[in-house]
């Protein structure tokens, strides 16, 4: 069994932010983005140092990286949500696209000092969410620049891209096939439950999956490290339990409220409904949008919609 969470971002960056595990997070790229954008070589601009830690630096957990045609991807994973979190998403691509000014000067041949804008290149930012961010059921997407009356993309523009994947809302069970991304998700989601060797067969026969594994399990946290660790999974851990006493009273509630009206159609409406008054009571308790949407799978709009009606 994994002893560390790879949810946890310190971890995540430690699992896929190495030099040594450069092939593991161009494996989880490449299965993020279309056939036709597929890296084939990747270099750390912030790699793993545990240094970093010992300065105070804990709070810097994305991974920024750039492939072989200068392409630059901000790669996170995020356990608490935010509905602000799009603006974030927003936020971090526009440092990125802009840093590549800041640095050109550096760069330019003796004798000269304009900055030029051919050189930028595109930013990717990936967004790895433990929480439900959109209202519909697909936990795979990527917003870009598009014109809005033709659906198409200009070569002169195209240099953002953001992309989602919603880990909880993947159900492994529902597809026949598991493409890449489906693995990936797979692992995240489950990599506590197994130990290296007892990984099922559609993980264990991607090699950068069985890697993955294999480094969770001898992964070592120093002091500062298991603290922070440490701290996030006990609060985490706690919250859920919280939600989810308090989500299976209401739904029990609701349930024997439907099966009394003998109707198939009030036990349904009473698990939306049990939903809802879960969140309720959490939101009246002062539990925070993001952990509610993690326990009750609303999404983050019907939440902070939901908090509104109650102010």
């Amino acid at each position: 069994m994994s002893k560390v969470n790879p949810k946890i971002d310190l971890v995540f960056k430690k699992l896929f932010g190495s030099e040594e595990n450069k092939d593991i997070l161009m494996s989880l790229i490449n299965a993020i983005l279309p056939l036709s954008q597929q890296v084939a070589k990747i270099t750390l601009k912030n790699p793993y140092n545990v240094a970093d830690y010992a300065e105070g630096k804990l709070s810097i957990l994305d991974i920024k990286a750039e492939d072989e045609s200068g392409r630059l991807f901000d790669v996170e994973i995020q356990i608490r949500g935010s509905v602000f979190y799009g603006k974030r998403a927003l936020y971090y691509w526009a440092k990125i696209y802009g840093s590549q000014l800041d640095v050109m000067p550096d760069t330019q041949p003796e004798g000269t000092s304009d900055i030029s804008y051919s050189d930028l290149k595109k930013c990717i930012v990936i967004s790895l969410i433990d929480f439900n961010m959109f209202d519909d059921e697909r936990f795979h997407r990527c917003y870009t620049l598009k014109d809005t009356d033709t659906n198409e993309k200009h070569e002169t523009l195209d240099y953002l891209d953001l992309y989602f994947v919603e880990l909880r809302k993947y159900k492994g069970e529902q597809r026949a096939t598991m493409t890449l991304l489906d693995r990936w998700i797979a692992f995240l989601n489950t990599a506590h439950r197994y130990s290296n060797d007892k990984l099922p067969t559609e993980l264990a026969e991607i090699r950068e999956i069985q890697k993955a594994s294999k480094k969770l399990e001898a992964m070592y946290l120093d002091e500062k490290e298991r603290g922070y660790y440490e701290a996030q999974q006990k609060f985490w851990l706690d919250q859920i339990s919280l939600m989810k006493e308090a989500m299976e009273k209401a739904r029990t509630e609701a349930m024997e409220k439907g099966i009394a009206e003998g109707r198939e159609k009030g036990i349904a409406e009473g698990r939306e409904k049990a939903k809802f008054e879960a969140a309720k009571n959490a939101i009246l308790a002062g539990a925070n949008n993001e952990l509610i949407a993690t326990i009750t799978g609303l999404s983050l709009q019907q939440i902070q919609q939901l908090r509104t009606d109650i102010a």
